[in-house]
């Protein structure tokens, strides 16, 4: 099983504490996504997981072993926290030619990932003349280089325009299908929506919650049931008489407190008939901000309109 175990991780820096006693698994098969607010440890938690930074306590292991004591980790895990770490002066393809050689992977290789991310007709250009989505893409055939059985990508989709977060999604999905292990961070929520099955949610370096997409967002986010009906101002007294609250949007009627089986049954009563009955759930992001709420660090101001 290649599966990611994390058991009571903990990080501090001079005192402040960045990850707190943090446990979570990442399984094969589909795309996990991991979810903060800034300054939750997201990105911490990954660098202690490969041993960029050292952890006071805890652990993060890969079908039980650490990532230190990986015999050839470029063909076990696959790592993009930073795309800009290429040195601006090499081109691209002798980026991965030095890192094909550094790690005992056949050279065959680094041409097959570049036309995999698209690069190929560029590979001779020097990386500091590439464009933040470019960088992205070298990264990436960086962690496809040594064909790893587990990926750990932070923000993979940062600077790529849609053509290339379409790719990635797909490619990030196919990975998966092998029975790979995706491990995902992003701040990209509608892209998180899309691309992952199971959801790791951490605030102030603590777990808030470990679950599919589904039951986050049934846990977390709104449910109202909308209803357009000809004779719907004969149902909202019958409703309100149940406790349901109401509000108007584009012609229809959004009913809060009552299932959609429910007001069925009330409007059958009273003679109402349905254009339209349908159970409405809130977005992945309406979830994440109200189960976050309480972690978030840094609020902006509320906008008031521009001043005059």
């Amino acid at each position: 099983m290649r599966v990611i175990h994390v058991e009571h991780l903990t990080k501090k820096f001079a005192g402040f504490t960045a990850v707190d006693d943090l446990s979570f698994t990442v399984s094969p098969g589909h795309v996990t996504g991991f979810l903060g607010p800034n300054g939750s440890g997201k990105s911490t938690t990954m660098r202690c997981m490969i041993g960029l930074d050292h952890a006071q306590g805890g652990s993060a292991t890969f079908s039980g072993v650490s990532y230190s004591k990986l015999t050839q980790p470029l063909h076990r895990v696959g790592t993009l926290l930073d795309a800009g770490n290429a040195h601006s002066g090499r081109s691209a393809r002798n980026h991965l030619m030095w890192l094909a050689a550094s790690t005992g992977i056949n050279k065959s290789r680094v041409d097959t990932v570049l036309e995999q991310v698209g690069l190929g007709e560029v590979s001779r250009r020097r990386v500091g003349k590439y464009s933040l989505g470019m960088k992205q893409r070298l990264g990436i055939a960086s962690v496809l280089l040594g064909d790893p059985e587990v990926l750990i990508l932070d923000e993979p989709v940062n600077g790529l325009d849609p053509e290339g977060i379409r790719w990635i999604r797909d490619l990030l999905r196919d990975l998966a299908k092998e029975g790979r292990t995706v491990l995902v961070s992003s701040h990209l929520l509608s892209e998180m929506a899309l691309i992952a099955e199971e959801l790791v949610v951490i605030g102030q370096g603590k777990l808030i919650t470990q679950c599919t997409v589904g039951e986050f967002t049934a846990r977390y986010a709104k449910q109202w049931v909308r209803v357009v009906s000809p004779q719907v101002d004969a149902l909202k007294p019958l409703a309100v008489a149940r406790g349901a609250t109401m509000s108007e949007e584009n012609g229809a009627i959004n009913f809060h407190g009552m299932t959609a089986a429910e007001l069925g049954e009330l409007g059958a009563t009273a003679g109402v008939t349905f254009h339209e009955l349908s159970p409405q759930t809130g977005s992945l992001e309406d979830a994440f901000l109200d189960a976050t709420a309480s972690s978030v660090q840094y609020h902006g101001a509320k906008s008031e309109g521009l001043a005059h």
